[in-house]
């Protein structure tokens, strides 16, 4: 009867390492695709100033600028959702009970999750428009649809990570606001039990000696 339990749990723990490797690499492709945009935008927006004022303008800055202000917007939509930096009504969410806030946190990350799936959808119907229609860029003349890849691919993967915070908080007994970030009101409640802990064990050494 131990064997099917051993199995499950094998399942389990190579899901679970599946899991986190995966959130890894998805960590560093994200972080990577914005350090790399951002400091590349910045650089052409120099650079465009400059042989503005000394010869003219460069006649594909515009384009890529775009092009790197997309790669930023999308991605960064993906990387906030799992490490919960979206914008959000924090200080309400901590004065509730613990339960309550678990709640809130499942429906709003479900209902998060709905609509960044349901963009994404949209988001790829106008970007295999663009292609079929053979839509160009002016300065480049590449395809425009190229700009836009980023675009579903994006707001899928911050779906999955909603969807991976629903789950997150119907498995775990603390409040998850994302699959890696644990509510803050908790993060603070640990942190202040841990320093009490460790004035009680001072005091406590003192005593003895």
């Amino acid at each position: 009867m131990s064997k099917p339990q051993t199995d499950t749990k094998g399942v389990h723990s190579t899901l679970k390492a599946i899991g986190k490797y995966l959130s890894v690499f998805i960590d560093r492709f994200e972080v990577t695709i914005l350090s790399v945009s951002t400091a590349m935008l910045a650089i052409l927006l120099i650079v465009n100033v400059i042989s503005r004022n000394v010869y003219r303008s460069i006649y594909f800055a515009e384009e890529i600028s775009k092009l790197f202000i997309i790669l930023i917007t999308f991605t960064g939509t993906s990387y906030a959702a799992r490490k919960a930096r979206h914008i959000r009504m924090g200080a309400v969410l901590e004065l509730l009970p613990p339960k309550v806030e678990k709640v809130l946190v499942i429906l709003m990350s479900l209902i998060s999750a709905i609509v960044m799936l349901v963009l994404s959808y949209y988001a790829f119907r106008y970007m295999n428009n663009l292609r079929m229609r053979g839509t160009k860029t002016e300065a480049l003349g590449a395809p425009y649809w190229y700009f836009l890849i980023i675009a579903p691919i994006a707001l899928f993967t911050a779906g999955i990570q909603y969807i991976r915070t629903v789950f997150k908080n119907l498995h775990e007994a603390d409040v998850w606001l994302s699959p890696e970030q644990q509510s803050e009101f908790e993060d603070e409640a640990t942190m202040m039990a841990a320093i009490m802990a460790e004035d009680a064990a001072e005091k406590a050494e003192k005593e003895n000696k």
